[in-house]
């Protein structure tokens, strides 16, 4: 058996950056950036008043003094002449703050009086106005490359007027789930046959990590179930089975897809749960022969073909680890790493973890009420109420 860690090392090194495309902007929301994007013009690409006011020359507004009104500057109404000495412009905030003028006097320290106002309070150069370029410049970079764009993102890079993004393709992840047992949900089922549930998890997280799942349906266990499966995943960029990775005599998986090309690179992790895993090579597609018990199938799928993904999309490893200390004891761990499902509670700002107490890697409610994997290396010493444990949040926050 290997570690987690060789595991995981192994199976990014088997992945590129997967090609790219041109979309629009507004279908770029969780997409990976292929390319830098940088902005084609300044935001504001003219200065602009930030309060509705006067717009002056400072030094023609010391208070007390009289100007006079030669027009109005509104958002998207620039007014088209200059200010020059005695003279202001009514302008609003958005407003472009039009030639010669250099300074903004908020409309409470103003009087208008017919054709001229009042100023009350002194202005100072600058004040008030937002200069060109305050934001950015045109040729900045507003995002990276290998990011995944968010909300934020989408309205910064519309900002500087950019209609299509280059991004990675979605990476197409076919899978197939093995078993006699297994059906569908809302369908008969046989004699001791069971609801197909890991598919859905699988399915959904590899959208989620922005992929495009490919269902290749319910594998009976027969050699001749498999046959198929080659052609199957032809232009996929990898290829998943659930079930049938364990030595029984029913896991068909090395045994059905010996003889249709697969290339093993390794066999079983040093994990709990999840120790049957296989990869390797089914022709030119990379192969995952994750295990069958519905936990033990998406922590696999939480910590190798996350990162197998992030290979694919160029993106920044994700899933970082943190600290929370133990809400009860934990006993002496074997050989293996073991990842344990806790909640997650916060106490005097810290976060504590509380195991469930059964931990079978059949329990999907378990799995599904957690907040964490408490990570216990292998052959770690018992741990006390109140250690410091490292954890693997299942959630992008943890609950307060």
């Amino acid at each position: 058996m290997i570690s987690v860690e060789e595991a995981t090392a192994r199976i990014t090194a088997a992945f590129a950056p997967v090609g790219h495309e041109t979309i629009a902007l507004g279908d770029a929301f969780g997409r990976v950036l292929a390319s830098d994007v940088r902005a084609k013009l300044a935001q504001p690409p003219f200065p602009v008043s930030s309060m509705d006011g006067y717009a002056v020359r400072a030094d023609d507004a010391a208070s007390p003094t009289i100007l006079r009104v030669i027009g109005e500057s509104q958002a998207g109404h620039p007014f088209a002449g200059s200010v020059n000495a005695g003279e202001a412009v009514r302008i609003f905030t958005g407003a472009v703050v039009p030639d010669g003028a250099d300074a903004i006097v908020i409309q409470e320290d103003t009087e208008a009086d017919g054709a001229n106002v009042h100023i009350k309070v002194s202005a100072q150069k600058g004040r008030h106005i937002r200069v060109a370029g305050l934001d950015f410049k045109a040729g900045d970079v507003l995002a990276r490359a290998g990011r995944r764009l968010t909300a934020r993102d989408l309205a910064l890079i519309a900002a500087g007027d950019i209609a299509q993004l280059g991004v990675r393709r979605r990476p197409r992840i076919a899978f197939a789930a093995t078993g006699d047992e297994l059906s569908r949900p809302g369908e008969a089922r046989k004699p001791g046959g069971i609801v197909a549930s890991s598919v859905y998890g699988l399915s959904a997280m590899i959208a989620e990590w922005g992929g495009e799942p490919v269902d290749l349906g319910l594998l009976p266990d027969t050699v001749e179930a498999f046959a198929h499966l080659p052609q199957a995943a032809r232009g996929c960029d990898l290829l998943i089975t659930l079930g049938g990775a364990s030595v029984g005599d029913r896991d068909l998986v090395r045994q059905a897809l010996g003889p249709l090309g697969l290339e093993l690179d390794f066999w079983k992790i040093a994990m709990r749960p999840g120790k049957p895993l296989i990869f390797g090579r089914l022709g030119n597609t990379p192969f995952l022969g994750l295990p069958g018990n519905p936990v033990s199938t998406l922590v696999c799928t939480l910590l190798f073909l996350r990162p197998a993904m992030e290979a694919m999309l160029g993106t920044e490893p994700s899933g970082a680890h943190a600290r929370a200390r133990l809400a009860t004891p934990l006993p002496v761990n074997d050989s293996r790493q073991d990842y344990i499902r806790a909640r997650l509670a916060w106490r005097d700002g810290e976060p504590w973890a509380e195991p469930f107490s059964v931990q079978d890697s059949s329990m999907l409610s378990v799995l599904a009420a957690a907040d964490a994997l408490i990570i216990r290396p292998p052959r770690a010493p018992a741990a006390s109420t109140g250690e410091a444990v490292e954890i693997l949040a299942l959630s992008p926050e943890f609950p307060r």
